[in-house]
């Protein structure tokens, strides 16, 4: 079971006190993931509720939530997570907030799971970062560097893809790897502790880009279980 907060020896991950901070501090000398704990006030599992989301994810825009039928504890939920997606795009951020209700099943079954509930690294061609908060549900969840192995790199999982890519272990097979998406993705070894990101702190996590000075922030999306609650998340 992962832990409810990064173990002291994970060096990787800095905790920081402000937006600010979080906006400003380097990813360097190890550190691939940046968090600024937060509680937040309001009734945002009213919200959840309120939105009756359909199975999958559903983006949410501001006209949408401002008409939900809501108590003033989840008006203020409501106002919370806008005023985060405001102070993200004023600085030059792209960001969504997604009710997630389940996800549709993988129609392309193989050898390596390629959704967003395996571990994985988000990658880009030119420098980039990703940004998290889950206000409601189950949080994304994360894992140390040298306690994952890359899937490509298990020799049974490797084997497996060679067959179905029906050539040599070469220069062409790694783009195959690449186009589609397996060399992102990545199994926990026996002696790893993942660890949850937690409802309200807002993340900025280390992608995969050319020129990178750290390694990826590895994470998961959690496993949708029946019965839970949609979850409620910003990403940019």
């Amino acid at each position: 079971m992962p832990s409810l907060s990064p173990p002291a020896d994970y060096l990787s991950i800095k905790q920081v006190s402000s937006f600010d901070e979080l906006l400003t501090t380097p990813f360097q000398d190890g550190i691939n993931a940046l968090c600024w704990p937060r509680m937040l006030v309001g009734d945002f599992g009213e919200v959840a509720t309120a939105l009756n989301a359909a199975v999958g994810i559903t983006n949410l825009d501001e006209a949408a939530l401002r008409r939900l039928p809501l108590s003033s504890a989840g008006k203020l939920a409501v106002e919370a997570m806008l005023a985060d997606q405001r102070l993200l795009r004023e600085h030059g951020l792209d960001p969504v907030l997604d009710v997630i209700n389940g996800y549709p099943p993988n129609d392309e079954p193989g050898p390596v799971r390629t959704d967003v509930c395996s571990f994985h690294a988000d990658s880009a061609t030119a420098e980039a970062d990703t940004w998290l908060c889950t206000y409601h549900g189950a949080s994304s969840e994360g894992l140390r560097n040298d306690e994952a192995m890359a899937r490509v790199g298990i020799p049974e999982t490797r084997a497996e893809l060679l067959r179905l890519f029906g050539g040599a272990d070469d220069e062409s097979f790694r783009d195959y790897l690449n186009e589609h998406c397996y060399d992102l993705h990545y199994a926990a070894l026996p002696q790893a502790r993942p660890f949850v990101f937690g409802q309200f702190n807002l993340w900025r996590i280390a992608v995969d880009y050319p020129g990178s000075p750290v390694p990826p922030c590895i994470h998961r999306a959690p496993d949708p279980v029946p019965g839970q609650p949609p979850r409620l998340l910003l990403i940019a």
